[in-house]
């Protein structure tokens, strides 16, 4: 049986993943201008251990290039709204997602 590196619990009932999306923290969702004029939507407040996989669906799921560094998201494009959307239904709660 495989145990939860943070809780201990089998991972069939650890939850210290919904847990983590349902923290605390903001998440910040934001445009801004990069190289050549191009808008990118860049998202902030992710825990560095969804980071990866949250970009991998955030991309998946908007259709859009990106990457994921310096506990940042960068996506491709102008996807504010849209990536609201997403997060809410990736488990994240919407009190917590600041779209400006």
């Amino acid at each position: 049986m495989d145990k939860c590196p943070k809780c201990g619990m089998l991972k069939d009932l650890c939850v210290c993943e919904i847990l983590d999306k349902q923290g605390v923290s903001k998440i910040k969702v934001y445009t801004t201008k990069k190289k050549f004029k191009k808008l990118v939507t860049i998202v902030e407040g992710i825990d560095k251990a969804q980071l990866d996989q949250t970009s991998r669906e955030l991309k998946h799921k908007l259709a859009c290039g990106g990457t994921a560094k310096d506990g940042v998201i960068i996506l491709q494009g102008d996807h504010k709204r849209r990536t609201a959307e997403v997060l809410k239904q990736l488990g994240y709660l919407q009190e917590t997602i600041e779209v400006s």
